[in-house]
């Protein structure tokens, strides 16, 4: 019997649902995990865990290895059981109830399927180990067939399917209990580039149908922020921000969230005090040892640090021969750097180009290729002005 399987479905009789909390109201969430830690020896992989995740939501765990969010995961399945702290499903405390004693389900990044069992009889183990009457059964595995795309291979055994058709029966089997809560433990991981793309898709298109709550443990960034509406960063079992892709790329709380979420430039510097004889919108000028002054827009959460980083993503910096004129009051024209560029790398839509500036240090730029021909793309050894606005920067505390 594969690894989890068995512990993951109920007993033949279904399990009654405690009691609801009389206090518990139309608004809370449908899963808090409240403060809650899990040790294993002198290691603590989740450390006073707080998040809330609503009906509905497709929400993404997003960390390195070892950072605790399989370990989360599996708490929430109830293969290992909090030290401390709650997790509460509706309002009532699922952490000390066995897997099948929940109404939420899992899908494993190995799929766990048994062998000598065919498509159908995969998706109805469960099932039929509910008491489910025969005639539904037939109806529910039928549905969740047509629901994941698997018409015609009903009859196959899981070594005559492709790793995608596989994955299909995994997660047909783990919905077909209808749970509120879908947990992925890195669902797309064996799956080639163009397979996980495309099933990504489907995976956001068969979330929002069914409107079930998905929670995916991933440690691949362009996963999460395809797939999420929201994202939990983790780092050495704390969540380091919560927010929506959007926010986590452009408005990262850190400089770590900002470091682990796609490519940025950073420098560090020093806040100076403000000139008011300058002509622009509000502006801080931070003087940095490797661009020199740089301008940036006026943060919108006060920054309490004149030691700050400041962080430009390479899509914003932008390259030219010559660059706008060294205008101060002209914004598009206000932090303004000369290098060479020493590597160029084309992806197809995009170029990225690594430019050495005269301070020494690395930039970063990435631009799009908007024309089959670009007459104006630059190669190794071309000396380039690259240029960004005070909009485009983000100031980090260090």
């Amino acid at each position: 019997m594969a690894e989890g399987l068995a512990t993951s479905e109920p007993p033949s009789e279904p399990v009654a649902e405690p009691a609801r909390p009389a206090a518990a109201a139309a608004d809370i969430p449908l899963l808090r995990i409240d403060a809650v830690v899990k040790q294993f020896g002198g290691f603590r992989a989740v450390d006073r865990l707080s998040l809330d995740i609503g009906a509905g939501e497709f929400f993404a765990l997003l960390g390195p290895s070892g950072c605790g969010k399989t370990t989360l995961l599996r708490m929430l399945a109830g293969f290992e059981t909090p030290d401390e702290g709650q997790i509460l499903l509706d309002g009532w405390d699922i952490g000390k109830l066995l897997p099948h004693e929940r109404p939420v389900n899992m899908m494993f990044q190995n799929y766990a399927l048994f062998p000598h069992l065919s498509v159908r009889d995969n998706i109805a183990f469960g099932l039929k180990r509910a008491g489910m009457a025969a005639s539904d059964i037939v109806a529910r595995v039928a549905e969740m067939v047509a629901l994941v795309k698997l018409d015609g291979l009903e009859k196959r055994k899981p070594d005559q399917l492709s790793g995608g058709q596989k994955q299909r029966v995994a997660l047909a089997r783990a919905l077909a209990r209808r749970p509120r809560i879908l947990l992925l433990d890195e669902p797309l991981a064996a799956l080639d580039k163009k397979l996980r793309e495309s099933t990504q898709a489907e995976l956001m298109a068969l979330q929002r149908r069914l409107g079930t709550t998905f929670i995916v443990v991933t440690h691949d960034q362009d996963e999460a922020m395809t797939m999420a509406d929201r994202i939990g960063v983790m780092d050495k079992g704390r969540l380091e921000q919560v927010a929506t892709p959007r926010q986590l790329y452009e408005a990262p709380a850190s400089r770590w969230v900002a470091e682990f979420i796609g490519d940025i430039n950073l420098f560090e510097g020093q806040i100076e005090p403000r000139d008011s004889r300058l002509a622009m919108a509000p502006r801080l000028t931070v003087t940095t040892r490797d661009a020199g002054t740089v301008y940036v827009a006026e943060p919108r959460q006060p920054v309490t640090r004149t030691s700050v980083c400041v962080a430009i993503r390479p899509e914003k910096v932008k390259l030219s021969r010559y660059g706008p004129a060294p205008n101060t009051d002209n914004a598009q024209a206000i932090n303004r750097l000369e290098g060479v560029v020493t590597d160029v790398s084309y992806l197809g839509g995009t170029t990225t180009y690594r430019v050495k500036l005269d301070s020494g240090v690395v930039l970063r730029s990435s631009m799009a290729n908007t024309a089959r021909i670009d007459v104006d793309a630059y190669g190794p050894s071309q000396r380039v002005v690259a240029w960004f606005t005070p909009d485009d920067c983000l100031v980090l505390e260090q």
